[in-house]
């Protein structure tokens, strides 16, 4: 660690947090409500990382994620800080929290009213209400360990997992959850609805352990919300309240390497040459990356780049943001447009990594509850594909466009009439923007897939396994991706800590 000091400290020990996504505000947020000095390193030139937002065209966009569900868990940051989160933000709930449309030209409103749900089953599938109502309570079985139980344990020993597991397998999460869902209900298009919710987090339906089906009760319990503004009002308040504890985000501050001293994280080396000291480290950054790019190989016992190599991780994402001259009123405000294929389709994009020429999409339409998302008589959009990572091989400085056609064709035919005719403003993103903006490992969206081999103790520890002093926040760790997995990433710090402030 040649020409960083670690003299003249202030009395507060300082904690460096490498990324500005939620996990890493959150974590900052944490620390700074115990005492601790942070500075909050952000490579891009605003906070956010995935969940960052741009204007456009007189059009506000949130790049990543918009869908609020578990609300006390930004209300708990905001309590820390002595303050409420609705004096900063408002939380609008959604419903339907989906409206579904099949290939078949049939439609399904998903929401969290248990009497429209069943009522919405029979519908559909008479003979599959009673299958339906058994799924929910195994859900809600499966969410009271999986979330309540384990959502904010660190798993940093084979013990943590060794407990966890006769609960776990008494409960079939041994399972994937379209084998779960598959086992109580037999319409093939509930099944997909009622399986789908992995995507959600970049998880294949068909490979995801069913521990994941806790997400239809953690949505029914505390329903499905926008923040008025977009998802950037949070990052934007989360923001204040650091600016609040009398501590810093530094914008442009690309992190090269994690400095290590006597086994132990003891601050950053920035892209300039800048060092930064530091008690510890917590990464927010994609958990491969943060191994792979930020600490040396020397460093590392269990995740070498070999290791990495081998994992297996999510799928990506081709995303376009889009305005349009008119308004869609009879648009929901989040709609899925399944196509004709689902285990097909999710083998294409998962096992044989190929970009498929069907799709399916998620549209989002927050002009629906937030009109001032856009101009006057606009909407704002964004349609959302799952495609493969960049092991697909496909090119996409070449094909976006071609692709970007394709999706503009497939919602002018199902829920956008006359989509081409009044398109004003466009922007896509593809997984090289993944890859090269986020430094996400071969432009996965959301990381590690979310297996069972690769969950829980399986995934890279919130207390770093290498070295000492650092520690890892976001979707790459447990429990994984999605707002609440992201935020109980950083809740986890609350658990480790303790034994870090004896050390420093």
């Amino acid at each position: 660690m040649d020409g960083l000091t670690l003299t003249d400290r202030p009395a507060r020990p300082h904690a460096v947090v490498i990324g500005s996504g939620f996990g890493g505000l959150a974590a900052a947020i944490r620390l700074g409500a115990r005492g601790w000095r942070v500075t909050v390193l952000e490579r891009l030139d605003r906070p956010g990382g995935r969940a960052r937002s741009f204007r456009q065209d007189g059009f506000r966009f949130d790049a990543g994620p918009t869908i609020v569900t578990a609300p006390h868990l930004f209300e708990e940051l905001w309590t820390l800080c002595g303050r409420r989160l609705a004096d900063d933000v408002e939380l609008r709930p959604v419903s339907p929290f989906y409206r579904v449309r099949f290939d078949d030209g049939t439609w399904f409103d998903y929401s969290g009213d248990a009497a429209a749900m069943r009522a919405e089953v029979a519908r559909l599938s008479p003979g599959d209400v009673a299958g339906y109502e058994r799924l929910m309570a195994a859900s809600a079985a499966i969410y009271r360990v999986g979330f309540e139980r384990l959502g904010d344990v660190p798993f940093a020993t084979w013990r943590d997992m060794a407990r966890a597991l006769p609960d776990l397998l008494r409960l079939g999460c041994w399972r994937s959850v379209h084998g779960l869902v598959a086992h109580h209900v037999k319409d093939a298009r509930l099944r997909t609805l009622f399986s789908f919710h992995p995507l959600l987090i970049g998880g294949n339906p068909f490979a995801a352990s069913a521990v994941y089906a806790l997400i239809a009760t953690l949505e029914r319990r505390f329903g499905v919300h926008y923040a008025m503004g977009g998802t950037g009002a949070l990052v934007r308040g989360l923001v204040d309240l650091i600016a609040a504890q009398g501590n810093a985000i530094r914008y442009r501050a690309d992190v090269a390497e994690i400095l290590v001293h006597d086994g132990r994280a003891r601050g950053v080396r920035l892209a300039g040459g800048q060092q930064i000291a530091a008690d510890i480290v917590v990464s927010n950054a994609d958990s491969a990356a943060t191994y792979r790019r930020l600490l040396p190989a020397r460093h590392r016992r269990r995740w070498t780049d070999r290791r990495l190599d081998r994992a297996r991780y999510s799928m990506g994402l081709f995303v376009w943001y889009f305005g349009t001259s008119r308004r869609y009123p009879e648009v929901a405000h989040h709609t899925l447009v399944l196509g004709p294929r689902y285990r097909g389709l999710l083998d294409d994009i998962f096992v044989g990594k190929r970009l498929a020429d069907d799709m399916s999409l998620y549209l989002h339409r927050p002009t629906a509850t937030d009109p001032a998302m856009a101009p006057a008589g606009c909407d704002a959009f964004y349609a959302l594909s799952p495609v493969p990572h960049l092991d697909s091989g496909t090119d996409w400085r070449a094909g976006a466009e071609r692709y970007r056609a394709a999706v503009a064709r497939r919602l002018a035919q199902t829920v956008l009439p006359g989509l081409e005719d009044c398109i004003v403003t466009s922007r896509v993103m593809t997984p090289l923007d993944f890859r090269d903006e986020l430094l996400s490992e071969r432009g996965a969206a959301f990381g590690l897939e979310p297996i069972l081999t690769q969950s829980a103790w399986f995934r890279p520890h919130n207390r770093s396994e290498e070295i000492a002093g650092l520690y890892l926040v976001g979707a790459g760790t447990h429990p994984g991706a999605g707002l609440p997995g992201v935020l109980c990433s950083a809740r986890i710090l609350d658990r480790v800590l303790p034994d870090v402030a004896a050390h420093v």
